[in-house]
This record gives structure tokens, sequence and C-alpha cells, in this order.
């Protein structure tokens, strides 16, 4: 069953903390990581800020990009989210305004 799924960065500040996962609605998703919903790391290091995101035709090709993702090393991370978003801006905003 293909459903758009989303592979997504948070930053706690530009160059912080960064969190990687996967959904399949981004916004609700960041809205969670944001209102600190649930406990976890996202809320114990205050990574509230969207980044980076792309877009998946399919839950398992999402997953595979996650877990290809976090086996980066930090250096190509702040590279992809630098390349496409060089301020780190709060891309959730653009969705919200």
């Amino acid at each position: 069953m293909e459903r758009t799924s989303y592979v997504y960065i948070l930053a706690s500040d530009r160059y912080g903390t960064l969190y990687i996962g996967v959904t399949t609605n981004l916004m609700a998703r960041v809205w969670q990581h944001r209102s600190s919903a649930t406990d976890g790391f996202t809320k114990q290091h205050h990574v509230r800020r969207l980044v980076w995101f792309d877009t998946c035709s399919d839950i398992r090709e999402a997953i595979q990009r996650e877990k290809q993702l976090k086996k980066w090393n930090r250096a190509w991370k702040v590279k992809l989210i630098s390349t496409l978003n060089p301020t780190w801006r709060d891309l959730y905003l653009d969705f919200t305004a």
C-alpha cells in the first residue's frame, strides 16, 4: 500500500542537536515534537525546529532513507541541511503561516 511518507530532520537551533525521524503525517508529528507531547529525546534536548524533510512514495522507502541518514556522520547531515536550508529556518512555520 503506497502512502506518502516523510523523512525529516529537527534541530534544537542552527547547528544544534539533530533528530531524524519518519512519519506519514509530517505536520502532526512535528507538532508533537514542538509541543513536547511525549517524553523522549526531542523533549529532553529541546529539538523542535524542522530544518529538512524529504517526501517518499511509501513508508518502506522512508524507513530505508531514515536508516541511511542515521548512519551518516554529523558533517554530512549539516551539509545536507545547509545546502537546502542555509539559514536553518524552521520549515514548520511555512506550513502554519
